[in-house]
């Protein structure tokens, strides 16, 4: 952090924007696809139950969210894929229609756990506009759902419903900053061609990881023609190299266009633990990132900022430890501004968490230094990333002029 962010970090401190709350609903754990499956939501309830045994989470900062009116997923999906959704009878042919398969197979009273985390997306957003208060989402971010299709573990994309209702009930310029590993294809495509929905990601390069998609050629389409970035990275990028690129493009993006609302996506799959990807980032991507977006909420949006879940599938040492990363840095706590290689995580928690697994549990926030070897390519690496960083600025500062 530089000195002109240190004394808007400090004019900041001690007002109303301090307030933050924790949108938590057991029910969102029925959204399970089966006991072998990658995605699983008890990373909610060990994150959950972190915040809780080391007192940083009260009963007076969570929030309990209504059901979802059934007409409001109309908002981003067609009727007849919620219909079969909602009955789960269609034939395997139809399935196979509307991207079910092994990666995302059907499962019993997965419209209600869908719909139920889409709730509590759509909750957020209005914790925010009615009650002037950050608010986070952990069980949502199921980015890559589309309008009539499934995919990628995804079933409805309550990030994108979150985003058209605060766009549609409150007249909001939404800006969607998605940092998953894996590009978010499905809010992207949904508001391709929005003028007032601005979609960013940071993600491995679809070259070599799901879905595919992603490209720094990919900026919009009609009156959306210039409000998407993406930054696609190499694999086994590391922690320096990802938030340069990070910081220098998002900064850029959320200057120009000014939003009044940051809806973020805080999957946490590009850490080196992670299975199902290739970068090779440390915990402290996830203790600095969200503080960049809080400085651009507070500088932008009077503060105004949503943040929900996403991929991550080391659910015992790296999950539990990047939302509640995430959650310190929402509500301002001191910790996450003092944070240091020796602050412990709480013994019972470790404790707990080492019985539900043969992984050696870290006893700190932020992991060692000398954790893993650093990459041999290193320096082609950053010089690959420069490289796309600096074309992704140049196509947005060609398309979208700062107000």
């Amino acid at each position: 952090m530089n000195e002109s962010e240190k004394r808007e970090e400090h004019q900041l401190s001690g007002d109303k924007r301090n307030k933050a709350v924790f949108i938590y609903d057991p029910r969102c754990t029925a959204y399970r696809f089966h006991d072998g499956h990658p995605f699983n939501q008890r990373r909610v309830t060990w994150s959950y139950q972190l915040l809780r045994q080391g007192n940083w989470l009260s009963d007076e900062e969570m929030v309990l969210p209504p059901s979802l009116d059934e007409h409001q997923l109309s908002l981003v999906h067609d009727a007849g894929y919620v219909e079969a959704i909602r009955s789960a009878q269609h034939d395997l042919i139809n399935r196979r229609t509307y991207g079910f398969d092994e990666d995302t197979p059907c499962f019993e009273g997965m419209h209600e756990a869908a719909r139920q985390i889409c709730a509590g997306s759509v909750h957020a957003v209005d914790q925010v506009m009615l009650h002037d208060r950050r608010a986070l989402h952990l069980a949502g971010g199921l980015h890559h759902a589309h309008a009539a299709r499934a995919s990628g573990f995804c079933i409805y994309n309550d990030a994108a419903l979150a985003i058209a209702h605060a766009r549609d009930v409150y007249g909001l310029r939404v800006l969607y900053i998605d940092t998953d590993v894996h590009h978010g294809d499905g809010v992207q495509w949904l508001f391709y061609s929005d003028p007032d929905v601005f979609t960013y990601s940071i993600h491995e390069t679809g070259k070599f990881l799901f879905p595919g998609t992603g490209s720094v050629t990919e900026r919009g389409v009609e009156q959306g023609f210039g409000t998407t970035l993406n930054v696609p990275i190499a694999p086994y990028t590391e922690d320096d190299s990802w938030l340069e690129c990070f910081q220098e493009t998002i900064e850029v993006a959320a200057a120009a266009f000014q939003p009044d609302l940051i809806i973020s996506q805080h999957g946490c799959d590009a850490h080196a633990y992670d299975p199902l990807s290739h970068i090779y980032c440390s915990m402290r991507i996830y203790a600095e990132m969200p503080k960049i977006i809080r400085r651009l909420a507070d500088r932008y949006c009077k503060g105004k900022w949503v943040a929900l879940g996403g991929g991550g599938y080391d659910h015992h040492r790296v999950v539990p430890r990047a939302w509640g990363l995430l959650w310190l840095v929402m509500k301002q706590h001191p910790l996450a501004d003092s944070l240091g290689h020796a602050d412990r995580l709480p013994a019972d928690w470790i404790e707990d968490m080492q019985q539900k697994t043969s992984l050696s549990i870290p006893t700190t926030w932020l992991d060692a230094k000398n954790a893993w070897a650093p990459m041999p390519r290193r320096e082609i690496i950053v010089k690959e990333n420069r490289a796309v960083k600096e074309l992704a600025r140049s196509y947005y500062s060609s398309f979208i002029q700062p107000s």
